[in-house]
């Protein structure tokens, strides 16, 4: 159980920084994986108040708020209708309606989780993440970096032309998944994305050209055994690593021919 002893909400980024400094203060989020943890907080900071739960876009990039909810991602139309459904497709299984209404995307991505369907569907599109204090980086910079006490403000998604497809093997419905797996095609460049292996998610580009002569049965499964020998996994309670290799195999060929407009099963 966690025992909160004060609970702030800031009138500024400025102000729930200076709050956040302290070791045993916590930016809450949405307070569900969170809550799920020992100790005590001193302060829990609440960013509600500071406009941070709308989806903006221009021209060229989505601008995502770190309080916006998983729910918003999931029926937003713009942002799916760029991933061709894959966005909805990533959070669809997380548990249910009224966990996705009040889980954030910043809290999602900010936790880096190994079993995150959220982390993973991202690193497969062009996204950026501004901190309050960082700045804006890569998102495959930040998932690699250990969490501090720099405040997540937005994701930003640039409109980059492409192609998505999101897949994910789960014991059973809303469980935590078995692997991930996010497979895209950016601006002519292949990437498959791995999580919940049972670590954060990796990123696997085509670095041997494997796809670069068109998406057939052949080059899927050259390409899918290519993630498979890159990939580490390892074992928990839901599955094995060898099962999880295994997968990785598996989703990444199917992914891949999806993006090629096909798909031939097993």
């Amino acid at each position: 159980m966690m025992n909160i002893q004060s609970y702030v909400r800031p009138r500024s980024l400025e102000e729930a920084y200076a709050l956040n400094q302290n070791r045993r203060s916590r930016i809450i989020g949405g307070m569900l994986w969170l809550k799920m943890g020992r100790g005590t907080v001193s302060t829990a900071i609440d960013l509600c108040d500071l406009g941070l739960n709308t989806i903006e876009q221009s021209e060229d990039e989505f601008s995502i708020g770190a309080m916006v909810t998983l729910r918003q991602l999931e029926l937003h139309p713009d942002l799916n209708a760029y991933t061709q459904g894959a966005l909805a497709q990533s959070v669809k299984d997380i548990v249910g309606v009224q966990f996705r209404n009040l889980a954030t995307a910043g809290g999602s991505i900010w936790g880096r989780f190994g079993f995150s369907d959220v982390l993973t569907q991202f690193l497969a599109m062009d996204t950026w993440v501004e901190l309050y204090k960082g700045g804006v980086l890569p998102l495959e910079q930040f998932a690699r970096q250990k969490p501090d006490s720099d405040i997540l403000v937005r994701l930003i998604v640039k409109k980059t032309p492409g192609v998505f497809r999101y897949q994910s093997m789960r014991n059973q419905r809303t469980d935590f998944p078995v692997l991930t797996c996010a497979v895209s095609r950016l601006d002519g460049q292949y990437r498959a994305v791995i999580g919940a292996r049972p670590h954060r998610a990796v990123i696997v580009r085509d670095e041997e050209g494997l796809l670069s002569g068109g998406i057939s049965d052949s080059s899927a499964r050259a390409f899918a055994d290519y993630a498979a020998r890159t990939v580490a996994t390892g074992s928990n309670l839901r599955a094995g690593a060898d099962y999880r290799t295994h997968l990785v195999r598996v989703l990444t060929r199917r992914g891949i021919l999806e993006l090629g407009g096909t798909d031939h099963g097993n």
